[in-house]
Formats: C-alpha cells, sequence, structure tokens
C-alpha cells in the first residue's frame, strides 16, 4: 500500500503537469487568450465554443511518459506521444463523433463527475491515470481493479481513444 504522503505527492504532480500542459495548449491556439470565452460560431462553419474542447492527459505509474491528447471545438486533433511510444500525430474526429463530444461536454451530470465534485483521489499505484480537462473541470481516472468511471467523462474517454491513437487502458 502508498504511503499517503507519496499519493498526494504524485497527484499533486500529475495535477500539475495537467494544469501545465492545459496552459500551454491555450497559449498556442492562434487568437485564443487563458480564460476568453469563445464567441458563438456562425452557423455551417463546424466551429464551436471554447467549452466543446477538451484534453486527454494519461500517465502510466509514476515513471511513464506524460500522453497528451487535444481536441479542438471543430473536432481536429494533436496527440503527443499518444501510445506510449514516442509518435506525435494529429487527425480529425468525423462529424458524427464531434456531434457525440459536443453532446457529451454538455451534459449536466459531467460537472457532478469532476474530480472536485467527487473528492476524487488516486488509489492505485502503477496504473493508468486518465485526466480529462473539460469546462467542467478536470476529471481523473485510473485503470484499476474495483475503481468506477463517472459514467460522462467515461463515454467520452471511449470516444477519444477509439478515434485516435490515445489509449483506454494500460
Amino acid at each position: 500500500m502508498a504511503h499517503p504522503f507519496r499519493s498526494r505527492v504524485l497527484l499533486l504532480s500529475v495535477a500539475v503537469l495537467l494544469v501545465a500542459t492545459t496552459l500551454t495548449a491555450c497559449s498556442l491556439v492562434p487568437g485564443r487568450r487563458i480564460g476568453a470565452v469563445a464567441a458563438p460560431a456562425a452557423s455551417g462553419t463546424g466551429e464551436g465554443s471554447a467549452t466543446d474542447r477538451v484534453s486527454l492527459v494519461q500517465k502510466l505509474g509514476s515513471d511513464g511518459p506524460l500522453r497528451t491528447l487535444d481536441v479542438a471545438a471543430d473536432g481536429r486533433w494533436e496527440c503527443v506521444d499518444c501510445a506510449g511510444d514516442g509518435v506525435s500525430s494529429t487527425g480529425t474526429l468525423d462529424p458524427e463523433q464531434v456531434q457525440r463530444l459536443h453532446r457529451l461536454l454538455a451534459d449536466p451530470r459531467l460537472a457532478g463527475e469532476t474530480d472536485q465534485a467527487r473528492q476524487y483521489r488516486a488509489s492505485c499505484i502503477d496504473a493508468l491515470t486518465s485526466s480529462l480537462v473539460t469546462a467542467a473541470g478536470l476529471i481523473t481516472s485510473q485503470d484499476c481493479p474495483g475503481e468506477e468511471r463517472p459514467p460522462v467523462a467515461n463515454e467520452i474517454l471511449l470516444l477519444l481513444t477509439q478515434a485516435t491513437p490515445a489509449e483506454p487502458t494500460a
């Protein structure tokens, strides 16, 4: 069993990395300012608001590489070391996947699935930790026996991992 202090330090380290990754990704998007709210998209443009963006950050155990997947509102995605193999790739979700992702991100139940709402604490050592960064907040889950994943966030995780090189499990 992990020492409680070590678990807190590990969780804090992952959270700091998530925030740094998110802030870096936001600063790289042209025309976006951190904290800025996107204007509603004109109909037919295929673009959405900032609330339709999502990032997935994964780490296998305490020593594994940090994997990141950023998905824009229009479905374009960029994956850095997604499969843990050092390869970065880009692509686009198909229109049906984009619509499904927007519906899931707009689901009011998502707010109740945030780490803060669930008072989430990592419970496994050397498990794949997946964190979704959404407008609702940070939602973390681990690929370990007995841990229940939040249902809406899990659907988002499955959608993203089926449509990109990201991995759903270790």
